[in-house]
């Protein structure tokens, strides 16, 4: 009898404080012990504008005062990633200019909240300032010419943001889906020296941060491989590399993720440096293209037929996401001494990037919180989950 009832007090103990989590708690109090929880954040939830400017991009501003959800993205997430204002067209829109206003505030309001920063990106090809790649009188540079810009770009921006910015992804999206290095302008002057250079001159700039490289697609086996086989030597050979970053821009159904992604994180821990997911969300939408990956240059004419929940996701479809993050997180805490860090991309549905791609216009569902900034069943989920596991 004693030893039912202590069994029967145990297991009410264990139901109240899952309770306690579940109203109290937040994703980066619960995962703690699991992983870094982290999500983007654009620069109208750092600071209110009052009107739109000339020249300006406005993707994801649903609003151009969303201060009020810092807060909330405070209390879930202890990493901040910004979306763009760290970008070259942003930070460094000309040779002699560097423009920090928009990612001094960002960084600034993540310190005073007590949040971490990864700066996010030093070198990409896309958002790339135009001048980077050509001379005064519009001709390609030398390969001597853009080691020096690439050099001074990525010394003055971690100069400018030493003591500040904890981490960097310094080489973005440098190969294609079937595993090769991406023809782009970089390795075009440079070929493929200029991504180890990156991380030479982000360690020769600030040796006590941490480095990583990005890319999109990395649950394909012929990426992964193609990216493995790249750093293999370059990790042996001492590169100042700390993990491999894999965005994970899903689509609901489309392939068996949680599978997929198990092996890139073993794979990727065999190099001995973690894997993270830097860029996740989850488009619950059609996808008649068979899209994959994050290529933002890519885009479809708007359909009404692709868009078919402009009125609000219907609970069924909302009830398969859920059972995806709660299988994808489970995945996740098994492997919790190879993964760094899980970050999302976006915070709400209204400001998330994937109403645009592939299809621009459209009504998505692809982030944790709805278009007022509430959390979705998906929130109550993972957190019970750390509860019971």
């Amino acid at each position: 009898m004693k030893k039912s009832i202590i069994v029967t007090t145990v297991a009410l103990v264990s139901l109240l404080s899952a309770s306690c989590c579940r109203n109290n708690c937040s994703l980066q109090e619960a995962y703690a012990d699991y992983f870094r929880m982290g999500v983007s954040v654009n620069q109208w939830e750092v600071k209110a504008e009052l009107e739109k400017k000339a020249g300006v991009t406005y993707s994801g501003a649903s609003s151009l005062d969303q201060t009020a959800d810092y807060p909330i993205i405070a209390k879930h997430f202890g990493w901040v990633v910004p979306e763009n204002c760290m970008k070259c067209e942003v930070i460094h829109p000309e040779e002699e200019v560097y423009d920090f206003t928009l990612a001094d505030e960002l960084v600034e309001k993540a310190l005073a909240n007590g949040q971490h920063v990864v700066g996010h990106c030093l070198i990409w090809h896309s958002q790339c300032a135009p001048w980077f790649f050509v001379d005064k009188e519009g001709n390609q540079v030398s390969a001597e010419v853009l080691k020096q810009r690439m050099h001074d770009h990525i010394f003055a921006i971690l100069n400018h943001f030493r003591g500040k910015v904890e981490a960097w992804d310094v080489v973005n999206e440098a190969f294609e889906d079937d595993g090769t290095l991406r023809h782009s302008k970089f390795y075009e002057i440079l070929g493929e020296e200029f991504i180890p250079l990156a991380f030479q001159y982000a360690h020769e700039a600030d040796s006590t941060i941490e480095l990583y490289y990005n890319d999109y697609s990395m649950y394909k086996p012929e990426k992964l491989k193609g990216v493995i086989d790249f750093f293999r030597p370059l990790i042996k050979q001492g590169l100042p590399i700390h993990a491999i970053g894999m965005q994970g821009h899903l689509f609901l159904g489309a392939e068996d993720y949680v599978k997929l992604y198990e092996r890139s994180i073993q794979e990727i821990a065999k190099l001995g440096i973690p894997a993270q997911f830097t860029e996740l969300d989850l488009s619950v939408l059609p996808n008649p293209y068979e899209m994959e990956g994050a290529e933002v240059s890519t885009n479809f004419k708007y359909r009404p037929e692709l868009d078919p929940y402009t009125y609000g996701l219907p609970a069924e479809q909302q009830e398969k996401a859920d059972e995806f993050w709660v299988d994808f997180f489970k995945m996740l805490m098994r492997h919790k001494d190879d993964v760094l860090r899980v970050n999302f991309w976006c915070f709400n549905d209204a400001n998330s990037w994937r109403n645009d791609w592939p299809v621009k216009g459209r009504t998505e569902y692809a982030t944790l919180f709805d278009r007022e900034s509430k959390p979705k069943s998906t929130v109550d989920k993972l957190l019970r989950l750390t509860s019971w596991w």
